[in-house]
This record gives structure tokens, sequence and C-alpha cells, in this order.
């Protein structure tokens, strides 16, 4: 018996969907639209920056403490009339004729007005979405700037927004030559960021500009189509996305913003046709189109050497580790990591219990510290560990043995249901390993390989399976099939089967439904699946050549575990896991 769906889950996955989508826009008709004037009273004035004339938190509120905020306008590097904009915050204490490191993000969230969505402000100001590493840093006291730039299409600045293609690189690479040429500025450009302005912090890195010498990047995309498709399937992204960011670039800005900035900020509301161009670009289902190929910042990363600090959370719904060891093996600078059991998260978060989102301390300590390593060239006085592991520790992946393991095979009818007793074809199939005798530690990117007849669609699930048959999906992946071989890649992952569990390799049809993650879009073709022969390649460590890190488990996991925990009755083995070296 395969239980699918329990009342339990439902409620747990509906509750955290409602949560997923309102983060992703999908409740954005709710929020006000370009016509509409901000729910706030703002009416109010403070005192506003200008390139020359610079404010302190005594002149207005939202510039934070020890900051001197001012604004300023230049050139896309691309040629064309695109106008950036930036707020820039010097340490207030900074002299006339002194010079400060710069730390850049460079990204979509910095309108004066809101990150997402109008937020009750009564006057214009700085973003504040890296206050936390302006407080958690201490970073005006150590000397930095950091300078926040709107891409095209967002805040106050001009275009038609562009994710991450050519002219969004072209942004990155203009306000990273901005900031290192200004007068304040020591030259030395570190980006910083998470999610979105983590991406570019990714497209800085593939730039080779010498000007930057570090990014830190939580939780970015790797290659952006595989966060829009499946290996041909859609995803719920491929709507989601676009219909979010086209929303933010046309927020209403605030009245007392200067006039230029508003100006900029409507451009959107003079050529609608920016929107439109920003869809259907995500509609091409070809990953090696022109479009997706410029955005496969894991192709572009060969031979970039950029020091790389980054998170990854193995469970994320939102930018999933896929291609990320694509992109870290044609990376050829230095590489620390964060990595383990947590959602979109920042290295800092703390949940509403005060438990630490993804469980380790230290965050802003070890940042400041790559940074005035590599912006600064003071050396770290802390031995940091390369990678930090969730539950190991060590250089990512640490792979002990790798492994090619026959699945056999079988058949389903691809109808994107759950399985019903008065239909004959199931809509999966199992292979089930042999229990370990010892904690097994799978982890790199699992890849299977499918001989299939028959048209549709497959979605792959790897499952720790406990002997009451209590299973854990922690590893899945979505592709079309045709007649023939076809391989991808599963998810990045790092998990533990426990002595006396087995792994469940389920293959089958596409489930509609609740998902912790990205769920694919429905799309069944009815038709029987047959699959001749099946591989899967794994890669494992030895867990007891780990050596153990700081950190407890992060929250999300019991999260996690409690959504997607199913109860499954065990097939007959057909493989064994290897035992690892010890």
């Amino acid at each position: 018996m395969h239980t699918r769906i329990t009342y339990a889950r439902s409620l747990l996955l509906l509750g955290v969907l409602l949560l997923t989508l309102s983060a992703r826009g999908q409740f954005a008709a709710a929020q006000p639209s370009a016509a509409t004037p901000p729910t706030s009273e703002a009416t109010a004035t403070a005192a506003v920056a200008t390139a020359h004339d610079p404010i302190t938190h005594e002149e207005n509120a939202r510039v934070p403490e020890g900051a001197a905020w001012t604004q300023h306008y230049f050139p896309s590097s691309d040629g064309s009339e695109v106008e950036l904009h930036a707020d820039v915050l010097l340490p207030e204490a900074l002299a006339e004729g002194e010079k400060a490191p710069v730390i850049l993000s460079v990204g979509a969230y910095f309108g004066h007005s809101g990150e997402m969505a109008v937020e009750d402000w009564e006057h214009t100001g700085p973003s504040d979405r890296y206050n936390d590493l302006i407080e958690g840093a201490d970073l005006f006291d150590r000397g930095y700037a950091l300078v926040m730039v709107d891409l095209r299409g967002f805040g106050g600045s001009t275009g038609c927004l562009d994710f991450m293609g050519p002219g969004e690189q072209a942004d990155v690479q203009a306000a990273i030559d901005w900031a290192a040429n200004q007068p304040w500025s020591t030259g030395a450009v570190g980006m910083y960021g998470k999610s979105y302005d983590a991406i570019t912090g990714l497209v800085g890195n593939n730039l080779d500009q010498d000007a930057l010498k570090a990014v830190v990047a939580q939780e970015p995309i790797w290659d952006l189509y595989r966060n829009i498709w499946s290996n041909g399937v859609p995803q719920s992204t491929i709507v989601d996305v676009s219909r979010t960011y086209n929303e933010i670039a046309t927020l209403p800005q605030l009245p007392d913003d200067d006039e230029r900035y508003r100006t900029n900020a409507a451009y959107e509301q003079a050529n609608p046709l920016c929107l439109w161009l920003n869809s259907i670009g995500y509609q091409d289902a070809d990953p090696a189109s022109e479009y997706w190929q410029f955005r496969n910042l894991a192709e572009r990363a060969k031979g970039s050497d950029t020091p790389l600090f980054f998170t990854q959370g193995f469970l994320e719904w939102n930018t999933e580790a896929e291609a990320m060891e694509d992109f870290l093996a044609n990376h050829e600078g230095s590489q620390r990591g964060w990595l383990g059991q947590w959602d979109h998260v920042r290295g800092n978060d703390h949940i509403a219990d005060g438990r630490l989102a993804m469980g380790r301390e230290g965050w802003f300590e070890e940042v400041m510290s790559f940074y005035d390593q590599y912006l600064k060239g003071i050396e770290p006085t802390v031995s940091y560990p390369a990678y930090a592991i969730q539950d190991s520790t060590g250089a990512w992946p640490i792979v002990d043995r790798a492994v090619s393991i026959s699945l056999g095979g079988g058949s389903y009818l691809d109808n994107g249901v759950v399985a019903d007793p008065a239909v004959q074809a199931s809509n999966s199939f199992f292979v089930w390993s042999e229990p370990v005798e010892q904690p097994t530690r799978i982890t790199g990117t699992p890849r299977v390989t499918l001989e299939a007849e028959g048209h549709g669609n497959v979605l792959v699930e790897l499952y720790d399976v406990a002997p009451d048959g209590s299973a854990v999906m922690f590893d899945r992946q979505a592709a079309v099939v045709k007649p023939g071989t076809i391989s991808f890649d599963l998810r990045s992952t790092d998990w533990m089967l426990p002595a006396g569990h087995t792994l469940a390799v389920e293959i089958g049809t596409i489930m509609p439904g609740f998902a912790l993650d990205n769920d694919w879009i429905d799309t069944p073709s009815n038709t029987t699946i047959t699959i001749s022969a099946a591989q899967l390649d794994l890669a494992f460590d030895d867990p007891g050549n780990d050596a153990p890190t700081s950190g407890s488990p992060a929250p999300w996991l019991e999260t996690y575990r409690l959504g997607y925990t199913e109860q499954l009755s065990p097939g007959a083995p057909s493989f064994t896991l290897p035992m690892g070296d010890r």
C-alpha cells in the first residue's frame, strides 16, 4: 500500500503552500497596482539625498545609524539608454579623501516604497533589505560602504526587466565598474545577496571583472532554466516568477522621491511591452536555446575565479540545489559554503522560537572574515572549514565511492493522478534496496538513466524507508520521456540512511497537488510508459571519515519530515548499497 497524501499532510502542505505562493507573488492581485497610491500616508517628508548632499539618520530615520546616504545615476554597460539608480551608504565617519571597500548588491528589491509590495513608509529613503548585514556585521564601524543598485526596470532605474539576460548582466558589469571607480572607493568590490541578488553575484563572478574581489551568494539559482523547466516539464515558476517581477517593476514609488527617480520608476507604464517580453521568454522549453544558454550560469562559470562563499539548502522550495555542482566544478576560484537541510533563508535568520534557521552560529563573523581577506588583504584569525555541511564537514561533495545501480524496469500509467484501485495499470513502480547494515550517507548529485518506450512524463523520487514502512522522500526530479534513452540529474543532496533503513526508488507519473517546493504543471499523456531498464548513479560518503563541526539541525528539517513522511509497504529488495570503506 502506498499512501500518497494523508489528511494531516494535506493541511500542513496547504499552510506551507499558502506561505510559499504569497512569497512568490501568487496573491499579488491584492497588492496595489501601479495606478494605486501607496496605502501609507506618504505626505510626510524627510531629507532626500542627492549625489552631492549626503543625508544621515538624524535627517531621515530610514537611513541606518552611522551612515551617510547619497543617490546616484549612471548608464548600463551595453550601450543602451538604460539609466541605473544606486543608493550609497558610506560610513558617516568617513573623512574627506578617505576611501572604503564596497559591499555591492544588485537586484530587484531595493525600491524605496518596498521590496515586493508597497510597504507603509511615511517618506522615502534607502531600502532596509540588508540592514541585518549593516547591524550584524557592524559594517560602517568596520569601514565598509554598502551600495544597492536597482537592475533595469526596478526602483529608480529605467529599461525593460530582463531576468539575468544580456541586459541585466550588463547592469551588473556597470554596477561593479561604477562602484570601483568612485572617489570614496578603494576599488575593491565584494558582492552580497540572497535569492535574486545572490544570482547577480554569480553573474558578477562570471563577468571576470578585476574589481570584483569576492562574492557572497545565499540561496541562488545556478541555472535559470532548471528553475523554470524540469527537463522539458514546465514548473509553476513559469508563471509565478515573471508575474511576481512584473508586479515589482510596476510598484508605485513615494511622492517625496525626487522627480528623476519617480520618472524612471514609471518606465514600464510608458513601455507596457516590457512586461509582455519578460513573460514570453520563460515559455521557451529548449534548454539549448540562446535565451536559456545565456542564463545558464553554471556553464558560463567555466574558468571563473572570484572567491565564492555561498549557502544552499537541500530542502529548498524556491531556489533548489540544481546545477550547483556543475557551477562549482567550472569555477576555479576559492570556494566556501554552508550546505544543509534548510529552506529559503539567510545565514543569520532565526525562526519564531529563536533557533537559527540554518542551525549554525557565526554567519556575519565568517562573512566579514571572508571580505576582510579578499577586499582588505587581512588574513583570517579563525580557520573556517571550506564547507560546513549539516551533520558532517569537509570538501563538498565528499565522495568515498561512486556507484551505478541497475534498477531493472517496469511500467506506469502517465495519468497524473493518485493511484485508483479501480484502474488496473499502476501510475508508478518501486525498486527497493536491501536494508543498509550501517549508516549510509548519500551525497552529491544523483543521476538517473532510463530506457523508455512511449511518450509522456516521468517523476523519479528517492525515499528513506524505516523498517516500519515510514518513508521520507528526500530527492526528486521530473522529465519529459520519449522512446529511447534519457538521462537527467536529480537535485543535489546530502542524506543519511540510518542502519536498518532501505532506499526506495519510485518511477512514475507526475502527481498534482500540494508540494513544499516548485510543483510541476500537470500535463499527463494518459499513456502507458514502459521502462525496460533504469540506472541510478549515486555518490556515497563514509560518515566515519567526517570531522564534526559546530551547529544544530536546521528547524526546517522537522517541517519537511512532517510534510514528506508517508507509509510504504516495502517490496522485495533487488539491489544492495555499498558499505563504504572503514
